[in-house]
């Protein structure tokens, strides 16, 4: 007898600030909701906008560290940690499945695990007892860039592995904070340009209508205002590419720009 697999569906979630995980929002009950929501998965591979790199980089390490890769906010935040294992033997099927895409990935013995990696992991698997493979983003490549590396992982989700980009549905940081410097109310209304966006981006997932999304700096409204630099987004490509026709499962904006949308795309 054969043991069953149970593909997973690749997810992008939005992680929010790093101190999302200390205090209550809609954003952060989804997140603590959403492992038990789905397939328990045998490994995460988890694409994060604050890991970049010239080249698709790939962490081998077999016990990552927790990186606080953030500063000013509160103490509570610099004592947690986060101490899923790694795994090296799935590390390097990421590497000859980006490598057999031409994708010229890069091997990397030994980095923590970013905000980016860990709050929602935190959120979603708290025991952090699934391993957890790092894989980096490259700013200066394309959205489409990112969605070939989707594709070139596409079959480890029907492997049982959870292909995870995290980054912001939307990251103009600067528009969060008022005119005298301070950070707007987090529950301020959305502003126009982001919805207008969210919806945007909601629409063509459902379409499936990759090619827009690809696109979207030229398509979408307001598209280079609510990314003034692609990083943040660029994990959604990698989940993109990476599933078949996806849906949002999750909305929500702070401080009247930062959307948190989360979407999860057929495996």
């Amino acid at each position: 007898m054969t043991d069953t697999v149970t593909p997973i569906a690749p997810i992008f979630v939005s992680h929010g600030a790093p101190n999302m995980i200390l205090h209550d929002s809609a954003t952060r009950s989804f997140l603590a909701g959403l492992g038990g929501a789905m397939p328990r998965p045998k490994a995460v591979v988890s694409v994060s906008a604050h890991f970049m790199a010239t080249r698709p980089a790939v962490v081998v390490d077999p016990r990552p560290e927790t990186v606080h890769d953030f500063g000013g906010f509160e103490r509570e935040l610099y004592r947690m940690q986060y101490s899923a294992p790694g795994d090296p033997v799935l590390g390097e099927r990421v590497l000859s499945l980006l490598g057999e895409a031409g994708l010229d990935p890069a091997r990397v013995e030994s980095r923590g695990f970013d905000h980016g990696t860990w709050v929602p992991l935190k959120l979603m698997y708290p025991e952090a007892d699934i391993p957890v493979v790092q894989v980096s983003v490259q700013p200066r490549r394309d959205p489409r860039h990112h969605y070939e590396i989707g594709r070139a992982l596409a079959p480890l989700a029907k492997e049982g592995v959870l292909i995870l980009g995290s980054g912001s549905l939307t990251h103009n940081l600067h528009a969060a904070f008022g005119p005298l410097g301070g950070l707007r109310p987090m529950t301020e209304a959305a502003e126009r340009w982001v919805t207008d966006f969210a919806d945007w981006v909601a629409e063509k997932v459902a379409a499936n209508d990759v090619e827009a999304l690809i696109d979207y700096r030229a398509r979408a409204p307001f598209g280079g205002r609510n990314h003034p630099t692609d990083e943040h987004f660029l994990p959604f490509f990698v989940a993109l590419g990476a599933g078949g026709a996806g849906t949002v499962i999750h909305r929500e904006t702070q401080f009247a720009v930062l959307a948190l949308d989360a979407y999860r795309f057929a495996a």
